[in-house]
């Protein structure tokens, strides 16, 4: 047997037990909690959910043959400085339009909105979220983005599989891990809709954050996005001043719109036209 096929047959078995490990570890984690009789928010299967797909990733790493070669933890700064900026306006610029977009039309209000106590706090959550992002990005784009580009999957197929299982991951953390007080004060949805939302944006996101990858080569742009990501959005939306008019939710929110899922994949698929005209001049 070639080298290769050998090669691709550890990927893809490590890559299946790098799912089925990440997809069981909430609900494995919520059983933990039930059988402790502890709570969600204080238990150790919040921990267990948080830590499995990092734990997942170094061991196979480490002992299952997949190596650290694909890691992508070099900063790369040579040629890729605009897209670190790119990484850290991008969010900020198209939640800033939604939430234009929302007030022109008198869909969003932001009645007594603090701008200056708004900066604070996101100026704050920045270290916190930055620390956060690291073991996250090392685990969606440091390991299953550049697994799955080595099978030579095309870039939809690639999109819809990381963002199905980042996005599923999250299920049992909304579920059972989640407040409901925080949900309720993100979206007026139900949680039968608020979920396969936020499964679509996700992979949404993922054409996001997959081509910024590919552009740089490296996690920590993705890094810095999803810190500027939670900390400037959630701020925002948790904010008491900010308001969506009733039923306004599916279309204009800010995370989970139809209009924002939208824009996201837009400018996302805009990034993929950029590398494969980049690429196509480098041949």
């Amino acid at each position: 047997m070639k080298s290769k096929d050998i090669k691709r047959r550890i990927t893809v078995r490590n890559l299946t037990i790098f799912t089925i490990v990440v997809l069981l570890s909430g609900w494995i984690g919520h059983a933990l909690n039930v059988l402790m009789d502890t709570s969600s928010e204080e238990g150790l299967g919040m921990l267990l959910w948080l830590v499995a797909p990092l734990l997942a990733t170094l061991c196979l790493r480490a002992f299952a043959g997949d190596g650290w070669y694909d890691t992508g933890i070099k900063p790369l700064f040579r040629g890729n400085v605009k897209w670190y900026v790119v990484s850290l306006l991008i969010i900020p610029v198209l939640t800033v339009s939604i939430i234009f977009t929302g007030y022109i039309f008198g869909w969003i209000t932001y009645s007594g909105f603090n701008v200056s106590q708004f900066l604070q706090i996101f100026a704050l959550l920045l270290i916190p979220n930055f620390l956060k992002n690291i073991p996250e990005e090392f685990v969606w784009r440091g390991y299953l983005t550049p697994k799955l580009a080595s099978l030579k999957i095309n870039d939809f197929s690639l999109y819809l599989i990381v963002g199905s299982i980042w996005g599923a991951w999250h299920i049992p953390y909304y579920l059972y891990f989640l407040d409901s007080e925080t949900i309720n004060s993100f979206t007026s949805l139900s949680l039968e809709v608020f979920i396969p939302l936020c499964i679509v944006t996700t992979i949404a996101w993922t054409i996001l954050f997959v081509e910024i990858w590919f552009l740089t080569r490296s996690i920590w742009p993705v890094v810095l996005m999803h810190m500027v990501e939670d900390a400037f959005v959630n701020p925002l939306v948790l904010d008491s001043s900010f308001q969506i008019s009733g039923g306004k939710d599916l279309l204009i929110h800010p995370v989970i719109g139809i209009i924002s899922i939208v824009l996201y994949v837009v400018v996302g698929l805009s990034l993929r036209r950029i590398r494969l005209k980049t690429q196509a001049q480098q041949v």
